[in-house]
C-alpha cells in the first residue's frame, strides 16, 4: 500500500484510493497515519475533530467514521472489513491503530530514514554521501503536507512538525553542496529561501557563505546588511554573534573563513545546518 503525507494525502493500493473525500473521516486517516503503528486515543481523534467540547455524539459518529475507513480500506486492499479490523485499523482498548505491513510504500517514514543517514554521513565528513541522502530525503516532498486536509490542532502540531523537518534537511543539504564547492549551484535557491524565511539566520549565513565563496564578497556583505536591517527594524534585535563573526571573517578575508563553510549541523552550531 501507498501511503503519502508529504503533500496530499495518498492512501491507496494499486491504485485503488482508500481516502475519503468526506472532511472529517479524511481528518481521522490522514492522523492515524502520521502515527502509524502506534495508538491514538479516541480522545485526540475528537478533539482533532471537533477541539475542545466534543457534541454528546461524538464517540458514535467517529465509530461511523471508523467504519466507513475499513470500507474504503477494504475495497483498496481486497480483503474483508473483518480482516481490515484485524489487521491494518485495529481497535485498542483507549483509541486506533493504523497497522503498516512489509511492502508498504509511507514517504515519511522514508524521508526520516534518509534525513537520519545523511545527518550521520555529514557529521562523519561523508560530505558526498550526505548530499546524496539529503537531496533524496527532499525530493519525496510534493508540496505542503496534507494540503487536501483540514486540519484541527493535531494534525497543525504534525504539518508544523514535518515543515520544520523538511526546512532542516534543506538547510544541511544546502551546506553540504557549499562544502563540496557546488556554491553557484544553490545560490537561486537560497535566494527564495531567505525571502520565504526571511528571519531564519542559518539560511541567512549559508546565502552569505555561498556568496562569497563564488567570489561575491559584495553581495555577500550585502545580505548582512539587509539581513540586519530587517532584524533591527522588525524585531529589534541584532543578528547573532555568529552571523556577524561571520560578517567580520568576510570583511577582513579571515582565512578562518574556509573553517566556517565545513562547520557540523544544527543541531549542534546555530549557523550551519
Amino acid at each position: 500500500m501507498k501511503i503519502h503525507v508529504l503533500g496530499p494525502l495518498v492512501v491507496e493500493n494499486n491504485d485503488i484510493s482508500a481516502v475519503p473525500s468526506a472532511p472529517k473521516p479524511r481528518q481521522v486517516l490522514a492522523l492515524l497515519v502520521l502515527q502509524a503503528n502506534r495508538i491514538v486515543r479516541v480522545s485526540a481523534l475528537q478533539k482533532e475533530l471537533w477541539g475542545e467540547e466534543p457534541p454528546p455524539s461524538a464517540l458514535t459518529t467517529l465509530q461511523t467514521y471508523i467504519l466507513q475507513l475499513r470500507k474504503a480500506l477494504s475495497s483498496a486492499l481486497r480483503i474483508s472489513v473483518r480482516q481490515v479490523a484485524q489487521e491494518v485499523l485495529v481497535t485498542q482498548q483507549s483509541g486506533y491503530t493504523f497497522v503498516t505491513r512489509p511492502g508498504d510504500e509511507v514517504d515519511v517514514t522514508v524521508f526520516e530514514c534518509l534525513a537520519r543517514e545523511g545527518r550521520d554521513a555529514y557529521a562523519t565528513d561523508q560530505t558526498e554521501r550526505a548530499s546524496d541522502l539529503l537531496r533524496r530525503a527532499v525530493s519525496l516532498w510534493r508540496g505542503e503536507p496534507l494540503p487536501d486536509v483540514r486540519r484541527g490542532q493535531l494534525l497543525e502540531a504534525h504539518a508544523a512538525r514535518l515543515e520544520e523537518a523538511w526546512l532542516n534537511v534543506t538547510e544541511q543539504r544546502i551546506a553540504a553542496d557549499v562544502r563540496l564547492g557546488r556554491h553557484h549551484e544553490v545560490l537561486t535557491e537560497l535566494a527564495a529561501l531567505t525571502v520565504e524565511h526571511r528571519f531564519n539566520e542559518n539560511l541567512h549565513a549559508q546565502f552569505m557563505l555561498a556568496l562569497y565563496c563564488a567570489g561575491r564578497r559584495p553581495q555577500a556583505l550585502q545580505v548582512f546588511q539587509n539581513f540586519r536591517h530587517l532584524m533591527i527594524e522588525d524585531l529589534g534585535l541584532d543578528p547573532s554573534p555568529q552571523l556577524q563573526q561571520l560578517q567580520v571573517a568576510m570583511l577582513t578575508s579571515d582565512p578562518s573563513l574556509d573553517q566556517l563553510v565545513t562547520v557540523p549541523a544544527r543541531s549542534q552550531f546555530p549557523l550551519a545546518s
